[in-house]
């Protein structure tokens, strides 16, 4: 891509995946000018294996930018969450009075609809074009690229990824892997996710065009072993995982990630603001990940709307108050999960298992808990 004839934005936006693309949209919507930047090649901006759970707020959000018409997406009307013996919760859309949970995309059909539509709206986004320094000065903030320096008075950090070393970062490795792959399900109802709790951690599906992903989370060592496993074998075991209640096969795509949580305790500073994965990194055991991105995104926005400096420290400042309690709550919930499901013997399955039975039984409870689930705390 060509850069444009301006070296200065309002908002410099670096990182072309779904949070970067999706902030430059909707700073677009008001009437802000904004550049993207990606260190990498266009034709690999779209190379993201990941399967992406949108929940219902988010969803909502790409209806809102018309992002959503464009989505090949199947939607979760069901959800299964249950553990080996005692304890079991079904939720209903219908039942709590909303069309849907949220839909299934993959991470790939997303950013091609994003980019697809940043072009349309004339946003530049620049591709081979990492940014070597960002240097922060009273009125602006300054980029250096290869293809020379740029200028902002806010940069978005979007690259998806936080080093466990970066400064005020809290980092805790789960010791888990998640093998991530698609399998067709016999008998699973369509738009049906599943949750399952097992001694060795947790395993999901969620279903996608026909098929599920699934994500099969196990101790490293257990991973390693189990990533090796032929076909056929590994299939058995992840019917057992999943109680032997549905017929797995059809099995392709299987890999394994390490599991880690990392979140910035401030995720802004002197003209600089950290989003999705660059702010926090969670545990996949509740889907949170994206979903907790796109509500940054728009509290940023939602702040932005009113901002005559967008990356002033007072608007930087009042951008983090707003969102450090749904951070902490869902970090918290998400870890809280993650660890609490760790593989444990004694009392701990009972307790889980009795929350389990508790949520299933109090509809209140339940109409709570997908309402953190779908839009965050309010």
């Amino acid at each position: 891509m060509t850069p444009p004839p301006s070296s200065s934005s309002e908002v410099a936006v670096v990182g072309a995946g779904p949070v970067g693309l999706t902030l430059a949209l909707w700073l677009h919507e008001l009437g802000r000018d904004a550049m993207v930047f990606d260190a990498r090649p266009r034709a690999r901006l779209t190379d993201d294996a990941r399967v992406l759970a949108l929940s219902l707020g988010t969803w909502r959000q790409f209806e809102r930018l018309q992002i959503a018409e464009r989505l090949p997406a199947t939607p979760i009307r069901t959800i299964h969450v249950s553990q080996r013996g005692f304890g079991r919760v079904r939720l209903e859309a219908h039942t709590l009075g909303v069309p849907l949970f949220g839909a299934v995309v993959r991470a790939s059909d997303l950013i091609t609809a994003l980019l697809e539509a940043a072009q349309t709206r004339g946003i530049a986004v620049l591709d081979e074009t990492p940014v070597e320094s960002a240097e922060a000065q009273s009125e602006r903030i300054a980029l250096r690229t290869p293809k020379g320096a740029f200028h902002a008075r806010l940069c978005a950090r979007a690259e998806g990824r936080l080093p466990a070393e970066a400064e005020g970062v809290v980092s805790h490795d789960y010791g888990q892997s998640a093998l991530i792959g698609w399998v067709h399900a016999e008998g699973l109802a369509p738009e049906s996710a599943v949750e399952r709790f097992t001694p060795q951690g947790p395993a999901a599906l969620l279903p996608d065009h026909g098929q599920w992903t699934f994500v099969h989370v196990l101790p490293h060592g257990e991973a390693g072993q189990a990533a090796a496993l032929p076909d056929a074998a590994y299939l058995e075991r992840l019917e057992r995982a999943f109680g032997n209640r549905w017929r797995l096969g059809g099995i392709h795509g299987r890999a394994a990630y390490p599991l880690v949580l990392r979140w910035r305790r401030r995720p802004v500073a002197e003209r600089t603001v950290w989003l999705g994965n660059a702010a926090q990194t969670l545990h996949p055991v509740a889907g949170q990940g994206f979903n907790l991105a796109a509500r940054d995104v728009g509290t940023l926005v939602e702040l932005l709307r009113e901002a005559d400096d967008p990356g002033s420290a007072w608007t930087l400042e009042r951008y983090a108050r707003r969102r450090a309690p749904d951070r902490r709550l869902t970090i918290g919930l998400t870890d809280g999960f993650a660890r609490g499901f760790l593989p444990r013997e004694g009392l701990i399955p009972l307790a889980r298992g009795a929350a389990l039975f508790a949520l299933d039984a109090c509809l209140p409870l339940k109409a709570r808990f997908a309402q953190q689930m779908m839009f965050g705390w309010r």
